[in-house]
């Protein structure tokens, strides 16, 4: 049986409109948007739907909303939290380049320590993981799909869930990003080597090497998404 997509709501339309006009500066930080008469003709809804969808975007920390005055777009960077950065990774195409960069030098951060804790807590898994890895297909498709299962496990081996919530929230920017990363063959072979060092450390039980390779992994993939990015703009001209 065939599954139908649903359409979305008109609120959650009108929601996705006002969070990219806020990310690509047509409300900046800071600033007031424009009165509710004024902004639901502009997004073609009705003032119940934009009211719905104001509800949204101030519960996700996006306005700050008070009755009698006008409602500020928050400093989202300073003011947010995981919602927002959910929101800004799903509408990347929206903010500076430097997000993925961003993104990646969070992952820098947390990956070595789910990766040890996972080792700690769920060895003899975290070996059949590794395992599972060494003859992976050479496509940018399944290194990407193959690549954040991989760490999605880790953070679920590691039994501190609050790495896997923070991992979920990245799913959609990970699969655009992994696509690009793994379309060169240099970051293929790289994370080749990666997850046999990795086997390697996992399999003489060494936990200062696990986080070393994670870590030194973490770091040039960094530089080679940065690679990745340019050599997109070089090909389109930019």
């Amino acid at each position: 049986m065939a599954t139908w997509e649903i359409p979305p709501k008109p609120a959650e339309l009108a929601e996705n409109r006002l969070v990219e006009a806020i990310l690509d500066g047509t409300f900046p930080i800071n600033s007031n948007l424009p009165p509710e008469r004024e902004l639901s003709e502009s997004l073609g809804v009705t003032r119940p739907t934009l009211r719905e969808a104001l509800q949204r975007l101030s519960r996700d920390g996006w306005i700050e909303i008070h009755h009698g005055r006008a409602t500020r777009v928050k400093d989202y960077w300073r003011e947010g939290n995981l919602l927002i950065l959910t929101a800004i990774a799903q509408h990347q195409d929206k903010v500076s380049p430097d997000f993925v960069t961003n993104l990646l030098q969070i992952r820098l951060l947390l990956a070595p320590a789910y990766t040890r804790l996972a080792m700690q807590n769920s060895l003899n898994e975290v070996i059949h993981l590794l395992e599972s890895l060494q003859n992976i297909g050479d496509t940018a498709e399944e290194f990407t799909q193959r690549d954040l299962d991989l760490h999605k496990q880790l953070t679920i081996l590691s039994k501190n869930p609050i790495f896997t919530l923070i991992l979920n929230g990245f799913g959609d920017p990970y699969n655009k990003m992994g696509n690009l990363y793994f379309s060169r063959a240099e970051s293929r072979a790289h994370s080749r080597s990666f997850y046999k060092k990795l086997l390697s450390a996992v399999l003489s039980n060494d936990f200062f090497q696990v986080e070393e390779v994670t870590r030194q992994v973490m770091q040039d993939s960094i530089e080679l998404m940065q690679k990745a990015i340019i050599s997109v703009g070089v090909s389109k001209g930019e």
